[in-house]
């Protein structure tokens, strides 16, 4: 019962927040225990909005005393403010809960020690007397005194922006970004939150604008909702959208006239917002709407690909009069392999074509066609870059090949902003260029790379067609393969008799023709039979920390991913994270921890990014990478991860929102990764993503072993459901009309 309802009113509690047991990030619902100074030694339950709390803070909970059936008596919070602990157990419970930079739990209590009661007082007033705490010297002391400051003024800020509906974690990127200036920009252009602060979406920014005062009808709120719908159909893969579409969708997020939503779109395209193309269909054409980054992009790549195919120079000149049969048979001796008719063909046009695609599914010999490609090029002194979207995939194209493969986005050397250091007027010194996995590349990534391609090298592109297009906007490889008269091409269909005996590679096949997997009688592929998500939930994490590892001796973090086809739910990789997480990284007495949000960070967890971030790292950290949590300084406010490209990247802790758990990920953040075993749980409640090529993807990302774990029903579905439709792109239409 909230303010303002018949019932009791509201009363205040003043507590320290001990520990958070509970807190879900998506609502913000959070179950804590925390102390007062009645309660003594006996910690009180409290429930209710609480995230951005951190423990160790003294806070005025405001809300009401309730009795649970279950749980018995507890404090329902309503809000919540944070106040400076007065006592000497607060104050240096305050200081040692890490929320200020350069003071960790032992440096609190010798500061406290020292101070008393005056502590807080003191790093207010006169900071510089903190030398005189033994092991704090002027620069620690430095440090302290400009965080103090810093939490002030964000502490500010937080009391504005939670009167206006922010979280705290929103509020703390708003404050990274616009510093001293965040209630202004709030006030003044809420809409710019969108597009300037990560991880606030226009139905955020559209929260905050109306509790500022900003009329519902706004030309300002409607464009800004029109952009945001083509940025949702960006996220959700399209280039553009048509503009009937466009408006349809945007009318229906913002409840406006379709009249003012097309009058708001005439004057973004004037204003050169967006662009707006007559683009063909089939006999027709449509009118797209394009944000203006990806408009530029599909230009830019189709014309840097004609480029390359009809370029008069030629790098690789060597093999436009080779003798074929020499050239094989001396291959055969360097592989001790014959090449299949279609692997003859690909290896031809690899190295006589200056664009071409060679793609197939598992088991048809694509990893030895490129290793033969390399060998033969490597042999005319050729200099070779092979690459890959991820890091994961990188590896493993070094492996397979015996030489060294790179990320595209190390290769290209993206620096803060996104800017690439090798372009059109700086390219790669590269005769062959050879990318892994090219399904994975979006359009923004391939107009990088393509441009940074010099005029007669030969860029081959190598993936698997039928797999989930890229996450980012665009269908990139299917584009290319669609342009049958421009690109060159193979596709290897056969299977070769080893890869046949894989029940992986088999029922891969089985799934991508619409066929039921074989369930009976293979050794490496498995149906783990329920229905209920919750149960599907706990027998995953069975099979993930106990079955595999007892059968398959194999490491439960390291080996072994779980693939989900949705975040969401019981079986989602949301909760299937938090679960796993607790059965493979469970809390250690005397181990430090970091919570941010409702995630709860440990040495030794499994994560991912969640965003591109060029100032990370050595050349940038992607959207994608998987690494492990290595170290946590709590003094320091750092956390270490080790990357999948074994490079150490620290975050500090109000980073931490780039980062998410990564013992379960979606199938389609697995694109570009292979796993020695996957584990995938399939729920009915997942219906309207079960679909053939998410299921496909997911079963190939296993090199040794499958495990799905759930309903038959979801399972029929998801083979006899064929992918989503085409997304909206236009890099094909461009490749044939110049």
């Amino acid at each position: 019962m909230k303010p303002g309802s018949d019932g009791p009113s509201a009363v205040n509690l003043d507590a320290v927040l001990e520990r958070i047991t509970y807190a879900n990030e998506e609502t913000g619902y959070t179950i804590a225990r925390v102390a007062t100074e009645r309660s003594g030694a006996d910690l009180l339950t409290v429930v209710g909005p609480l995230l951005g709390a951190q423990p160790g803070e003294s806070l005025r909970l405001t809300g009401r005393w309730s009795t649970h059936p279950r749980y018995g008596r507890q404090f329902e919070v309503w809000s919540y403010t944070t106040v400076l602990p007065a006592t000497v157990q607060g104050i240096q419970r305050y200081l040692g809960s890490g929320l200020i930079k350069g003071i960790g739990p032992k440096m609190a209590e010798r500061i406290v020690a020292h101070f008393g009661t005056d502590t807080l007082d003191i790093i207010e007033t006169t900071p510089e007397r903190l030398v005189e705490v033994p092991g704090l010297g002027p620069k620690r002391t430095k440090m302290i005194a400009a965080a103090w400051e810093e939490q002030k003024v964000i502490k500010e800020v937080m009391i504005f922006l939670q009167g206006v509906g922010v979280t705290t974690s929103i509020a703390v990127r708003i404050f990274k970004q616009y510093g001293d200036a965040s209630i202004t920009v709030v006030r003044s252009e809420p809409y710019r939150l969108a597009d300037d602060v990560w991880g606030i979406g226009f139905k955020t920014a559209d929260t905050i604008a109306q509790a500022v005062g900003i009329p519902h009808d706004s030309p300002e709120r409607v464009k800004a909702g029109l952009r945001y719908t083509l940025s949702q159909a960006a996220d959700d893969g399209h280039c553009y959208l048509p503009a009937p579409n466009l408006v349809a969708d945007a009318v229906k997020i913002l409840q406006v006239p379709a009249e003012l939503a097309l009058q708001c779109l005439e004057e973004l395209v004037a204003e050169e917002g967006v662009v707006r193309e007559e683009i063909p269909a089939g006999e027709n054409t449509v009118p797209a709407v394009y944000l203006v980054p990806f408009h530029r992009a599909e230009l830019s790549l189709a014309g840097a690909l004609r480029g390359l195919l009809n370029s008069g120079h030629d790098r690789l000149a060597a093999f436009a009069d080779v003798d074929w049969d020499t050239a094989l048979a001396w291959l055969r001796k360097q592989t001790g392999a014959d090449l299949a008719e279609e692997q003859t063909q690909a290896v031809r046009l690899a190295l006589s074509e200056k664009v071409a695609v060679l793609t197939g599914g598992p088991g048809c010999g694509k990893s030895f066609t490129v290793r033969s490609i390399v060998t033969l090029a490597r042999a005319k002194k050729a200099k070779v870059i092979l690459a890959a979207p991820t890091g994961r995939a990188a590896k493993r194209l070094s492996e397979l090949t015996g030489h060294e493969a790179t990320t595209v986005h190390r290769l290209l050397q993206l620096r803060p902003g996104g800017d690439a250091t090798f372009d059109r007027d700086n390219p790669l010194d590269a005769d062959l260029v050879v990318v892994d996995e090219s399904s994975m590349l979006d359009l923004l990534l391939a107009n990088k790379l393509v441009k940074a391609v010099a005029p007669g090298t030969h860029l081959l592109f190598v993936g698997d067609v039928d797999q989930l297009p890229s996450v980012g906007a665009g269908e990139v490889l299917r584009d290319l393969l669609a342009a049958e008269e421009q690109i060159p091409r193979v596709r290897l269909t056969h299977i070769f008799r080893q890869a046949q005996e894989s029940g992986v590679v088999t029922n891969a096949h089985r799934v991508n023709t619409g066929l039921h997997p074989v369930l009976e009688g293979m050794k490496d592929f498995f149906l783990f039979p329920c229905d209920e998500p919750e149960e599907i939930a706990a027998l995953t994490v069975d099979v993930v920390a106990s079955r595999i590892p007892r059968k398959f001796g194999l490491n439960p973090r390291r080996d072994v991913q779980v693939l989900a086809p949705m975040h969401r739910g019981a079986a989602g990789a949301g909760n299937l994270n938090t679960i796993l997480q607790e059965a493979l990284t469970p809390s250690r007495e005397g181990m430090p921890e970091r919570r941010y949000g409702g995630r709860v960070f440990r040495v030794g967890d499994k994560v991912t990014q969640l965003r591109n971030n060029y100032d990370k790292g050595a050349a940038g950290v992607f959207n994608g990478t998987v690494g492990t949590v290595v170290d946590i300084r709590p003094d320091d406010h750092k956390l270490t991860v080790l990357t999948d490209e074994d490079e150490n990247v620290e975050y500090a802790f109000d980073e931490l929102d780039e980062l998410a758990h990564a013992y379960a990920v979606s199938i389609h953040r697995s694109q570009g990764s292979e796993y020695p075993a996957v584990v995938i749980p399939l729920a009915t409640s997942a219906w309207m993503m079960l679909q053939r090529n998410l299921l496909y993807t997911a079963i190939t990302r296993a090199k040794r072993l499958v495990v799905i774990v759930g309903s038959r029903r979801a399972l029929a579905q998801a083979v006899r459901t064929r992918g989503a439709g085409r997304r909206h792109t236009s890099l094909t239409h461009r490749l044939r009309t110049p």
